[in-house]
């Protein structure tokens, strides 16, 4: 009997979609938009997200994920069903779903991982790290003996994981990711110029102008916001160095993070790291100059993978596609 198969990568900010054959079909924003009056859920993906800061008092944009975990589990159930629907491999049959989840997340918040996709709607939900699939959709050999880093870097939270023999040797999970970076940015604008921005606006100038490192080439972009002194709309400029000074705690947790996986690592597999380099893989991956920092800060060259963004889910695939060879990888199912 033909079962369909769904490789879901479940983001703070995004979810993507794999479909075997047919490759990335969604990727769209985790957020869902309840009206407050009768709790009916009102949109769900691109669309809430357009809500999110214009809403009138009736309507609640929420991210049901909060630092890769559920947060809210009625709303990541319905969201989950709402993607499961939309992916139209379910119409006959109901589907088996691969969820990538954070290599840090406790067994209860496992359990509600693989609870919510059942209820909305999958036949049997298998669970992997998401060190794993990243590392599986980077193309990189996981099952070879030799030593591989990853670091996959998320809306919620940054893992990072050297991995051999198809397991994870040495890892570190930390709960920074594109949102925190985002929240510093808005707060840094806010308390050196005195303007209030959004979180789209925040996210916008990291996208536009952010750099891990301080360039040489300095980026400025508008940014309009609400003055905090007079409450009127103002427009100011802001330049990629006032990006750097922002996110510069951020970043420190996160080299933190991977110097604690290199130092848990064996020599054995410290030398094969250091002679292959570290992947970065996932949408804050993007930022610029982020490997350039974390190879001056290890001493370790570190590459950004092909469409970081999608490594995540397009392993998940891979792997539901090959459960036998990536069983020993697979955490959970039911």
């Amino acid at each position: 009997m033909f079962i369909p198969k769904i490789g879901i990568d479940l983001g703070t900010t995004y979810v993507l979609v794999y479909v075997p054959k047919r490759g990335v079909i969604i990727n769209e924003p985790s957020v869902v938009a309840v009206s407050s009056i009768d709790r009916k859920i009102l949109a769900v993906g691109k669309e809430a997200k357009d809500m999110l800061g214009r809403t009138p008092d009736t309507i609640v944009a929420h991210r049901p994920l909060k630092d890769g975990v559920i947060a809210n589990y009625q709303m990541t159930e319905a969201m989950l069903r709402y993607f499961i629907n939309k992916a139209g491999v379910g119409r006959f049959f109901r589907p088996e779903v691969m969820v990538a989840v954070p290599g840090g997340i406790t067994s209860t918040e496992r359990r509600a991982v693989v609870d919510a996709s059942i209820r909305a709607g999958a036949r049997a939900a298998y669970i992997i790290k998401e060190p794993i699939v990243a590392a599986i959709g980077a193309d990189i050999p996981i099952g070879s003996a030799l030593g591989h880093m990853i670091i996959d870097i998320g809306g919620g939270t940054m893992e990072a994981a050297v991995i051999s023999l198809g397991g994870i040797v040495s890892s570190a999970s930390v709960r920074i990711g594109g949102n925190k970076l985002d929240a510093a940015i808005a707060e840094h604008v806010r308390r050196k110029y005195g303007l209030a921005v959004g979180e789209r606006t925040s996210e916008d100038i990291k996208i536009g102008i952010g750099s891990a490192i301080y360039m040489d080439q300095k980026l400025t972009m508008e940014v309009r916001g609400r003055d905090m002194v007079t409450g009127l709309p103002r427009v100011i400029t802001v330049g990629s160095d006032d990006v750097t000074d922002a996110i510069q705690h951020e970043l420190t947790g996160m080299i933190a993070a991977l110097k604690e996986v290199l130092n848990n690592t064996p020599p054995e597999l410290s030398a094969d790291v250091m002679e292959k380099g570290m992947i970065l893989s996932g949408g804050s991956a993007q930022l610029r100059n982020l490997a350039t920092l974390f190879a001056e800060a290890t001493g370790v060259p570190a590459y950004v993978a092909d469409d970081p963004q999608l490594c995540v889910v397009k392993g998940t695939g891979i792997a539901l596609d090959n459960l036998a060879s990536y069983k020993r990888s697979v955490m959970a199912n039911r």
